[in-house]
């Protein structure tokens, strides 16, 4: 697989991302607590600039009235739709099948969890090498 350098190390330093682009491919990489992650720039819904996108955590429920705050930096929103896909994995928490504005019913019930959708960035191998940072492409 091809390898490509990008950018120093430096250039990317713990809590930023950087935009490169590779031959037609725009990737958005993320440096969180020192490791490098690279993504697709283009959110797989529509197409949005997933490197203007704000980064957060991940908010989790195990009751009412009760929330927990984990993984602070690491979920990122596209900007446009708010669409959000965890920066390790690139796995999206978003169903488009299921996003639209209708009436529900509403239970809680015990032991459910979070079902991810079908939906994911693309994603890149990223290494540091002689303090230059290098994507690999498929």
């Amino acid at each position: 697989m091809p390898h490509h350098v990008v950018a120093r190390a430096a250039e990317i330093p713990p809590g930023s991302r950087k935009l490169v682009h590779v031959g037609e491919r725009s990737i958005v990489i993320f440096n969180i607590k020192g490791d490098l992650f690279a993504l697709s720039d283009k959110c797989p819904h529509k197409g949005g600039s997933l490197s203007k996108g704000r980064l957060t955590g991940l908010v989790e429920s195990s009751s009412p009235g009760e929330y927990t705050y984990s993984r602070p930096g690491e979920i990122i929103r596209c900007p446009w739709h708010n669409w959000e896909f965890d920066v390790r994995t690139g796995r999206s928490w978003c169903d488009p099948k299921r996003l639209r504005l209708m009436n529900y019913a509403v239970t809680v019930e015990p032991g459910a969890k979070l079902v991810e959708g079908p939906y994911v960035a693309e994603t890149f191998a990223v290494a540091v090498e002689d303090n230059y940072v290098v994507v690999e492409t498929k």
